[in-house]
């Protein structure tokens, strides 16, 4: 299973290189395409970003369906050359519009984490679980580094080269894939796909239903509402309290995304190992509760800088969790949690910056009654304090 294994990581790793890749050009791009201001441009990328992030609310739990009844193989081959083909579409776009089409296939195509995190459950020991969802969590960190980083890079070559070099690399994947990638699904765990239960609301009601999964499902959404903070106000925050150049801001978020990919590649399993999952998702998220309450009220960027690699300690909570949730679920509900578990992922990351800017903007502004640009800080720890205490109530049963 090693050469699979490699596969569905380097899939998942594309996908989060998707999110991050555009970031570079788009302001450029936008402009080059529909013309206007920068103020114009920045309106346009809001839009693209919530489009690619809405299409992953609504598709993660179609496809992680579909995974359950005609196998991970199939949606993850297909969305790979799909994705290869919506890059070059994006390549040669030449309006405004075609760019938005463009990231709804996009956020179509990326959605299939759900279906590389089923795959891994469906050839997971109960024990590795964790372990191996965490790898996953650590491909997708190491695709949000690599992303922007690769973006800017090729930048230089125009504002289409990241779009090319990206629809080369899912084409090269999926070549790969045809060899490697067995099916796991067997007709004993297959499922009938049924539409009408593929849709976020009704496969939500259908994994909310198993036994002390519902208090789970809020604590994942909660923890990722709270875990947004950080991309969603962290160039703001050190621009306003450190002074921080971008240069500084990228560096910092690069640190964090590559300490959060060797925590969930490679401390998730002696943690599991010896805290259980139950006592690692604690023990994170205790440090994360520590660690926005000294963020909120921080005035030095040395300390702060420091402060990144305890951060990242907390990235091992969302593997544990996961593995949790997993164990709870039928093998033939597998693909529809990972699904739902997409979606509400995806539906933080729109919610987190609507609310973190907000608090922000009010706190920060100069004529403020309370000068406090870390408050969007305070707001996770209460939000990250909420689930915790679900949590500790939360007694999910395996199957």
């Amino acid at each position: 299973m090693r050469l699979p294994f490699l596969f569905v990581l380097l899939t998942v790793m594309i996908d989060a290189m998707g999110i991050g890749l555009v970031l570079p050009i788009m302001p450029e791009l936008i402009v080059e395409v529909q013309g206007g201001t920068l103020a114009g441009a920045a309106v346009w990328g809001g839009v693209l970003s919530t489009a690619f992030a809405a299409m992953q609310f609504v598709f993660g739990p179609i496809l992680g369906n579909l995974s359950d009844a005609y196998g991970r193989r199939a949606v993850l081959l297909v969305s790979l050359f799909v994705m290869s083909l919506d890059y070059v579409v994006m390549a040669l776009a030449g309006s405004i519009w075609l760019l938005l089409v463009g990231r709804i296939v996009g956020g179509v195509t990326a959605a299939t984490h759900a279906t590389a995190a089923a795959f891994m459950a469906d050839v997971s020991k109960p024990a590795e679980k964790a372990a191996n969802f965490g790898l996953l969590g650590a491909a997708f960190g190491v695709g949000f580094v690599l992303g922007p980083v690769i973006g800017g890079l090729l930048s230089e070559y125009g504002t289409r080269a990241p779009f090319w070099a990206a629809a080369a690399l899912s084409l090269v994947t999926f070549a790969i894939g045809l060899f490697v990638m067995p099916e796991t699904v067997t007709d004993k765990t297959r499922r009938a796909f049924n539409l009408r239960r593929a849709n976020p609301i009704n496969s939500l009601r259908a994994i909310a239903g198993l036994p002390g999964i519902r208090p789970m499902l809020w604590v994942y959404f909660l923890y990722s509402i709270s875990i947004y903070v950080y991309p969603a106000i962290w160039a703001y925050f050190t621009t306003e309290r450190f002074g921080w150049s971008p240069q500084m801001i990228g560096l910092s978020l690069g640190v964090y995304g590559i300490g959060m990919a060797a925590v969930q590649g490679g401390l998730i399993r002696p943690a599991t190992r010896y805290l259980g999952e139950r006592g690692t998702i604690i023990y994170g998220m205790v440090i994360e509760i520590i660690s926005f309450a000294i963020l909120a009220f921080l005035t030095s960027g040395l300390i702060a800088l420091l402060m990144i690699p305890l951060t990242a300690l907390g990235a091992v909570v969302t593997p544990a969790l996961q593995a949790m949730m997993s164990k709870a679920t039928p093998d033939s509900q597998q693909g529809e949690l990972q699904g739902v578990l997409t979606s509400l992922h995806a539906l933080s990351m729109v919610i987190s910056p609507l609310l973190m800017t907000s608090v922000f903007a009010q706190f920060a502004r100069p004529d403020t009654g309370l000068y406090l640009p870390g408050a969007p800080f305070l707001l996770a720890m209460v939000l990250m304090v909420v689930g915790f205490a679900a949590f500790l109530k939360a007694k999910p049963k395996k199957v």
